[in-house]
């Protein structure tokens, strides 16, 4: 099973194709709006979270986040955003983003690193929007 498959059975886990889809673009515009997935992982380490990263890239087991944790290291106001911008509670939002953002990193870090040179994530993103498209 490659990289994509993963994250999207993953994703396909969430509730419903609606579910997942809130999911995927909550996650794609938490990326875009911290730089790409180096400066969301920079983000989570400046927030106190770098024990978590670490796990997520490991081999081992990931760490879980809770949502509180997500949205005080992401901020209420970017939360509150991106729930807004794809028409979810901004907790449903942070919610998501913590059940999901570990194991999404975990899958497109297959070497324990993050992605060098062309973002991955964002790549990978684009072809699950038309894998969930069809949901």
């Amino acid at each position: 099973m490659g990289i994509f498959d993963e994250v999207s059975s993953l994703l396909g886990n969430a509730a419903g194709g609606q579910g997942a889809q809130g999911v995927l673009a909550a996650v794609q515009g938490l990326i875009g709006d911290s730089g790409g997935l180096q400066g969301l992982a920079q983000k989570l380490q400046e927030g106190g979270l770098g024990e978590q990263l670490k796990s997520w890239l490991g081999n081992g087991q990931n760490l879980p986040v809770s949502a509180e944790q997500i949205q005080q290291v992401l901020g209420s106001s970017q939360i509150a955003a991106l729930a807004g911008k794809f028409g979810i509670d901004p907790q449903q939002a942070a919610a998501q983003i913590a059940e999901f953002l570990p194991g999404i990193i975990d899958k497109l870090s297959p070497n324990g690193q993050l992605p060098q040179g062309g973002d991955v994530l964002s790549q990978g993103i684009d072809l699950l929007k038309g894998f969930l498209g069809g949901r």
